[in-house]
């Protein structure tokens, strides 16, 4: 497990999936903005990527993110788009609606920072979010995150065109706290 001060991030678990499922991605409207295309529900099951990992998948490395005093399931994070060529990747996390606000996804990004840096060597991480989500920029630019552009109307969520910001990280600008 890759341990930060309020959060671990550790493989995911079977007992995960249907928490994550009934808290994350069944929400409409969280899904909607979180993920890339329109909300579909995911049949109980099934092995859909957003939950079941594939661990073989070179690309992607996704975690579920538990408390560290109690080992309580509180979201999920993932590296994803992993470019070992270019030697980048992007951030992703959710939080579930009873973690938020608790200063944990703060505490995720500096944890995936520490294992997109030192534990895959990487160059770059990126980050893109709705200009409107707040929580994900504080977060970001918590941990050194710069940001780089704003991608206009780019974003189609729940009948509109929103604006995603571009955020990144350059290993040498990245103050690491001692993770791991």
């Amino acid at each position: 497990m890759l341990k930060g001060t309020k959060v671990g991030l550790r493989a995911r678990y079977e007992d995960d999936i249907p928490i994550l499922r009934a808290e994350l991605y069944d929400d409409v409207v969280n899904s909607s903005r979180a993920e890339g295309g329109p909300w579909r529900p995911i049949t109980p099951g099934s092995k859909d990527p957003r939950l079941v990992v594939d661990d073989k998948e070179e690309g992607r490395v996704q975690f579920s993110v538990v408390e560290l005093g109690g080992g309580t399931l509180v979201g999920a994070a993932a590296l994803w788009g992993i470019d070992n060529h270019n030697r980048s990747a992007h951030i992703g996390l959710g939080l579930l609606p009873s973690a938020r606000g608790k200063g944990y996804g703060t505490d995720v990004v500096a944890v995936l920072c520490h294992y997109g840096f030192v534990v895959r060597g990487l160059q770059r991480l990126q980050i893109e979010t709705l200009s409107d989500n707040a929580a994900m920029l504080r977060s970001a630019e918590r941990n050194g995150f710069v940001r780089e552009g704003v991608l206009r109307s780019s974003a189609w969520v729940m009948g509109e065109f929103l604006d995603e910001v571009l955020l990144g990280l350059l290993v040498q600008d990245w103050k690491p706290d001692s993770k791991g």
